[in-house]
């Protein structure tokens, strides 16, 4: 519910801070002193439309704050943690409107879209007039409101988890449909495609790997020249091994002459012969390993050539040839048992269609039912509105070729407004007067049936007195008992009903020629006189308190 309204710098108010409470809170005051102006502060917040002529003259920007205390798991607390916005605590809604016409808005102090602010505000609470043109009057919204009053949360969910299913096995039936008849159409290409790219058989990776080892096969050539030619050099006619070995014998043979001159030389060449070895040995490994068949070469070229064509051909990269054989083994499948699975999908649809039927049936059956409730208990609050000649119409329009979400019908709330006239859409049929009265026996019906925490209504009691008013009042103050209501008045019968009464005046500002708007909370003797005023007029007589008085103790009992 509104615990707080904070308005600042908007038309004449220049700083308002209001505290509301539960039940029935009224806002009365002569015309003219401003009670539009606080409607229109408090519909800014709400994420209404901005305007700069709201600003007060002179000032820069106005802005309007709105303060919530709603449930953890209200509608409004999920919207704004869709939008990354921190839920803890009271839910804080600020609006700035500049001058020139540009607008902020916040929620909990954090930056949000319009559409943001709206949604949250739309959630919270409800703002009805004469001249509404939204909410219970507009159609769109009446399938919802006889889904919430019947309790057909279930039904609804079931009826849209059908038609979910429907719409995924029409999708596959038409997908498949479409990837059979492109099949057919390229049929002979498939095919031929398939078993050329068979024969192929690409691999993936196969590309890399050949182009590696063919570099791998040019290069050997040149170095296996240069590797023979260190081979010959040490093992060939020209080899300086023998000589060495011949050195060595003869060394040898002079060791025992003279030990200690001969001795070294022996080790160093004995090891010089052998790390010649170990090269000779390592040079013809190196050899062996150059060795390639010049075919092998050639295969690997005519390899990257065709695979290399192929994806040419088919405009692909290489290394997609294998996907892409499957790809096309899988459309000539399909083509062969095209048929096959065409008639499963379509067993699959009729089956998902045949579920549709059935839960929508049950919701349709129940809407009718809910449709007479609800038409019966609009009709006994009816007569005492002073509308007990008029009609309260549920129509409802069944299309059992529709497979929407939301079942079969289209709802629309009619009224008959006397006897032997046409029903028709009660936005059409009714007088300002007659949709106000008829709306508030809706809001009454349906108050405990997923209404926003907080309902404004705005002057909805013009044009009728005595008995009516009262009747309006009695059907505010019961609805004050489920939701939060505001309502704007020039009906002492309603005024006298409220828990909170509240005075809208404008009046002069020291040290200015201007005037304000100013918005006082009365108790007791004040809200007696206002009521009195109410009555009278401009001058309040004696009989005027005493009817105040004795409205007020008729509220009380």
């Amino acid at each position: 519910m509104l615990i707080q309204l904070a308005i600042r710098d908007i038309v004449l108010i220049d700083k308002l801070e209001l505290h509301f409470e539960e039940g029935l809170s009224v806002l009365t005051g002569e015309t003219g002193a401003g009670k539009s102006i606080l409607l229109d502060a408090f519909a800014l917040a709400l994420g209404g439309r901005g305007d700069g002529s709201l600003v007060r003259h002179g000032e820069a920007q106005g802005q309007v704050t709105a303060v919530f205390d709603c449930s953890l798991d209200h509608p409004a607390r999920r919207v704004a943690a869709d939008a990354d916005i921190d839920v803890e605590g009271d839910l804080i809604l600020r609006r700035v409107q500049v001058a020139d016409g540009r607008t902020r808005a916040f929620v909990n102090d954090q930056p949000v879209s319009v559409q943001v602010l709206k949604a949250i505000g739309a959630a919270l609470v409800e703002i009805h007039g004469q001249h509404d043109d939204r909410a219970l009057v507009d159609p769109v919204t009446h399938r919802a409101i006889l889904d919430a009053f019947g309790g057909l949360a279930s039904e609804v969910q079931a009826v849209g988890e059908a038609a979910r299913r429907v719409r995924e096995a029409r999708q596959a039936l038409q997908d498949h449909k479409s990837r059979v008849e492109k099949a057919r159409k390229e049929a002979d290409f498939l095919r031929h495609a398939v078993e050329e790219l068979t024969k192929l058989a690409p691999k993936a990776g196969e590309e890399e790997a050949l182009a590696g080892r063919r570099v791998v096969m040019m290069q050997s050539e040149k170095v296996a020249q240069d590797l023979n030619e260190a081979f010959e050099t040490l093992a060939g006619s020209a080899s300086p091994i023998p000589e060495l070995s011949a050195a060595l014998r003869k060394l040898e043979r002079r060791a025992t002459q003279a030990p200690n001159l001969v001795d070294p030389s022996v080790k160093a060449l004995d090891a010089a012969l052998v790390a010649l070895d170990e090269a000779r040995g390592t040079l013809e490994e190196a050899i062996r390993a150059t060795e390639f068949d010049p075919r092998e070469l050639e295969q690997a070229e005519e390899r990257l050539f065709a695979l290399r064509a192929a994806a040419r051909k088919y405009d692909v990269p290489v290394d997609e040839l294998a996907a892409l054989r499957q790809r096309f083994i899988e459309d000539v499948a399909a083509i062969d048992a095209g048929e096959e699975k065409l008639g499963g999908l379509e067993s699959a649809l009729k089956e998902a269609d045949k579920a549709y039927l059935a839960a929508a049936k049950i919701l349709s059956a129940g809407r009718r039912k809910a449709a007479q409730a609800l038409d019966a208990a609009v009709q006994a609050e009816l007569p005492p509105l002073k509308l007990e000649r008029a009609r309260f119409i549920t129509e409802i329009a069944t299309d059992e070729d529709s497979r929407d979400p939301n079942g079969f019908e289209r709802v629309e709330f009619w009224a008959q407004t006397n006897p032997g006239t046409r029903p028709g859409p009660l936005m059409k049929v009714a007088s300002g007067g007659e949709l106000s009265r008829f709306m508030l026996a809706l809001k009454v019906v349906l108050a405990d049936k997923g209404s926003a925490p907080t309902l404004v209504f705005d002057e909805i009691d013009t044009g009728v007195g005595g008995a009516v008013a009262d009747a309006i009042g009695q059907r505010l103050s019961r609805l004050s008992q489920r939701v939060q209501v505001m309502a704007v008045t020039h009906a002492p019968q309603v005024a006298a009903r409220a828990e909170s009464h509240f005075l809208i005046a404008k009046e002069g500002v020291k040290g200015s020629d201007r005037v304000a708007t100013r918005v006082l909370p009365l108790e007791d003797t004040p809200r007696k006189e206002e009521i009195a005023r109410m009555l009278a007029g401009a001058t309040i007589t004696e009989e005027a308190r005493a009817a105040a008085a004795r409205l007020l103790e008729a509220a009380l009992s």
